[in-house]
């Protein structure tokens, strides 16, 4: 990559130079949504930023874009400045974030060519995604000069053990699979049951369900003051009991005669024998915390997650009994069917009923932002029978996003 000092020196050339907070820690720890765009919004961010947390690297990239700005001001170019953020959540989630944010400076800057700041290598692996939109001159790496140092690495260290993300990885899962390798012990399970646990692991990382099932954990509500609490209570006692139905039918087969080999599904089966009524009384409390947030449009969502439940557990319930021989395989097929005619009537009804709320909602007017907090922008207009509405961003440029994308709606609307 070119330097600042062997940046090309035409000067008609539009220039934007750019900042990428990756894990959004300007929202994180300031409450300032992405993007920033102009001197002012980037200094005032940078020293928002700074005051929160003065050990943050992402506040230094923001300065130095300013300072960089100013420079290739005085030398006659025409730039502008921007910083972009990405998500907590990071990879997929915090890319697609920048790539959406970045389109929309450059529909307003009309940028030639772009300077990148970048605070190290984290920030550097989305030079694809901004290769692949505008030209990038010149890449500045901007390091504290005491963290070269091996003490203030091990701070350094020490701060990001302090970020959830990082926490979870070296300290929770550890942490997790010694207490599960504990009660194995205890229960006289073996390593079954710990790689179970495992592998259920593996297997919510795998298809990106881990911080999704986080933040469903975070809006819990387990609180004595709410109606849910009974239902969030009732939830745990049969959640335990299904554990212990599942253990008792795995460890009773175990010592049958010639049970060893159906002895795991046995045990599953057992498990899933009360996880319907521990599902239903979960999503019904968390219906009504939404209720009570005024959080009314994310009552729908629960609605329909009880009934893919109850549709997903006939068809795992089903396969097992099947599996150990309890019904026949053409049960198991008639099941089958019956289940996914259902799922289909299920997320018809309720995408109808969906719009005929939408139908009956003031939208026009209210304000736009994403799951991570950014604005986007006004709804402007509203077809329910299309389900479409049209928005208008702060840059003036219409949008279309289609009904299924709204997440919750209370004073604004939030979208994916």
């Amino acid at each position: 990559m070119a330097s600042l000092k062997t940046a090309p020196k035409d000067r008609s050339e539009r220039v934007l130079v750019l900042v990428a907070d990756i894990d959004n820690d300007l929202y994180r720890k300031t409450k300032i949504g992405g993007p920033l765009f102009g001197r002012v919004q980037n200094l005032n961010g940078a020293t928002q930023l700074a005051l929160a947390d003065p050990e943050d690297t992402d506040s230094n990239a923001m300065f130095e874009a300013v300072k960089i700005y100013d420079q290739l001001k005085e030398e006659g170019y025409s730039v502008s400045i921007a910083t972009v953020t990405g998500s907590e959540k990071e990879g997929y989630d915090a890319d697609r974030e920048i790539a959406r944010q970045l389109e929309m400076i450059l529909e307003q800057s009309k940028a030639d060519g772009c300077v990148f700041i970048s605070d190290g290598a984290s920030d550097s692996r989305v030079l694809p995604i901004i290769q692949s939109r505008i030209k990038v001159n010149s890449v500045k790496y901007v390091t504290v000069k005491q963290a070269e140092s091996l003490e203030n690495t091990y701070f350094t260290i020490l701060e990001k053990l302090k970020e959830p993300h990082y926490a979870r990885i070296v300290f929770g899962i550890p942490a997790l699979l010694i207490l599960i390798f504990a009660v194995s012990y205890l229960l006289g399970a073996g390593w079954e049951l710990p790689s179970a646990a495992i592998g259920l692991y593996l297997l919510i990382k795998g298809f990106g369900l881990e911080e999704s099932l986080i933040d469903s954990f975070r809006g819990f509500g387990f609180s004595m003051d709410r109606m849910s609490f009974a239902f969030y209570l009732g939830a745990i006692v049969f959640l335990i009991a299904s554990i212990f139905v599942g253990f008792g039918s795995y460890n009773t087969q175990m010592h049958l005669p010639q049970g060893e080999s159906l002895a795991a599904y046995y045990g599953i089966r057992g498990f899933m024998l009360l996880l319907p009524v521990t599902l239903i009384l979960y999503l019904v409390g968390r219906i009504i915390d939404v209720k009570s947030t005024r959080y009314l449009f994310r009552s729908f969502k629960y609605g329909t997650y009880i009934g893919s439940s109850i549709i997903l557990w006939v068809l795992l319930y089903s396969f097992l009994q099947w599996i150990i021989g309890q019904i026949y395989f053409a049960q198991f097929v008639d099941y089958t069917i019956v289940a996914i005619t259902v799922g289909v009537l299920v997320s018809i009804v309720t995408n109808v009923f969906r719009k005929r709320i939408l139908a009956t909602k003031r939208l026009r007017g209210k304000l736009v932002v994403n799951e991570l907090g950014a604005l986007i922008g006004k709804v402007a207009s509203m077809d329910a029978k299309k389900g479409i509405f049209v928005i208008n961003t702060n840059f003036g440029n219409p949008i279309n996003y289609n009904v299924d994308r709204i997440v919750e709606i209370s004073d604004k609307v939030v979208v994916k």
